[in-house]
């Protein structure tokens, strides 16, 4: 038997060191201790796939919470059956002492083990739902409130109209345009297009 461990983060900017010091308390050896650094938005985890193809029957794989197998409920789900079922595992989730899989192998463990996995499964994919519609009402709240996102978009020079119009005329070649000017060349076409809307607006 070998003990793995898995650890996901949503993206490269969020910090794993919360997992990996329960990986450690748990005496995973470090090298078998599999991290993946993904966007919720694709999902993509090349090293849990890995971890998969290496996990054999009696095996014992840690993990944190319960949301790290997947992010909805059907995928949590389906991750569990896999491991269990299909290969042969054994998991424990950290955090919820309950779903161990070496506890209770009796017909009531079980359906205990269960029940608990569908309850925070659910849990899991209703929470990541909740948390997306809060962002959502936020960034609409803050909207309407006149507030931009991106990055602020960058000047243009103040004689900007003098050297669109010694370009046009060929008196000065695109590069030194942009160098003039300080901006790329799709930000100085859609100033360029904007300024003419203003002008024919004005003469309007």
């Amino acid at each position: 038997m070998k003990v793995y461990g898995y650890v996901r983060v949503s993206s490269t900017d969020q910090n794993e060191d919360r997992q990996m010091l329960a990986m450690s308390r748990a005496e995973v050896p470090a090298a078998n201790v599999y991290v993946d650094k993904q966007s919720g938005k694709d999902f993509k985890r090349p090293r849990y796939l890995k971890l998969v193809k290496k996990l054999r029957p009696g095996d014992m794989l840690y993990i944190l919470s319960i949301d790290r197998l997947g992010r909805n409920y059907e995928e949590i789900q389906r991750q569990w059956r896999v491991l269990t079922k299909e290969i042969g595992v054994d998991i424990c989730v950290l955090d919820m002492p309950l779903l161990d899989t070496r506890q209770g192998k009796d017909l009531m463990g079980t359906f205990i083990a269960d029940l608990v996995l569908q309850i925070l499964s659910f849990v899991a994919q209703n929470e990541r739902e909740n948390i997306k519609k809060r962002q959502a009402e936020g960034i609409a709240a803050a909207k309407a409130r006149g507030v931009r996102f991106g990055r602020p978009e960058k000047p243009v020079p103040e004689n900007f109209d003098r050297i669109v119009s010694d370009w046009q005329e060929k008196k000065l070649p695109f590069d030194k345009v942009l160098d003039r000017c300080g901006i790329s060349e799709a930000t100085f076409y859609r100033r360029v297009r904007e300024r003419r809307i203003m002008q024919e607006g004005v003469r309007n």
